[in-house]
């Protein structure tokens, strides 16, 4: 997806070895990991309410159009 490989891939765990030292970094990795389920909970929620939506209004199209036939006929 990013183009990241196995080498670029080490040398991101080695920094933040380096920075954060191995005291913090599961910490860090635990609070990002909470941080990404919690945006992909929120991102799927967005969806589901946008399919709900489209759901939604596809139906009153067709309703809209069946009233106007049965009003013509």
């Amino acid at each position: 997806m990013f183009g990241l490989g196995a080498p670029e891939l080490i040398l991101i765990l080695v920094l933040a070895l380096i920075i954060f030292g191995p005291g913090k970094l599961p910490e860090v990795g635990r609070a990002l990991g909470k941080g990404i389920k919690e945006f992909k909970n929120a991102t799927s929620s967005v969806t589901e309410e946008i399919k709900e939506a489209a759901k939604i209004e596809e139906g009153d199209g067709n309703a809209g159009k069946d009233k106007a036939a049965k009003q013509a006929g």
